[in-house]
């Protein structure tokens, strides 16, 4: 069983940015493709960017040029940096990791972008 826990959300205003960690408790992380997610009250989960087990990396076209995702396999984590955070961005957000068929999630972390 894979554990996931997402860190880093909050409160910003719009143009602002946030880093979100996704901290993994198992040692072969380098192995999972590894996603971000958001979802809104009454939506369902959209995918935000995804980055495999080699570093390639992508992104919803919502969020790319604002949005990176990186990894430190060393850490067991990954990272989604967001920037020029707009007020649409506020959402959920999940990380999940996969490695052929299993797919593990964390609990999420709210991000609110205030105008």
């Amino acid at each position: 069983q894979v554990q996931l826990v997402e860190s880093g959300g909050g409160l910003v205003q719009a143009g602002g940015s946030l880093r979100l960690s996704c901290a993994a408790s198992v040692l072969t992380f380098n192995l999972y493709r590894v996603d971000w997610y958001r979802q809104t009250p009454g939506k369902q989960r959209t995918l935000v960017a995804s980055i495999t087990s080699r570093g390639i990396t992508d992104y919803a076209a919502s969020v790319k040029g604002r949005f990176t995702i990186s990894r430190d396999n060393d850490k067991n984590a990954a990272f989604l940096q967001m920037n020029s955070l707009k007020p649409e961005d506020t959402a959920v957000y999940y990380c999940s990791a996969t490695y052929y068929s299993l797919t593990y999630w964390g609990q999420g972390t709210q991000v609110t972008v205030s105008t």
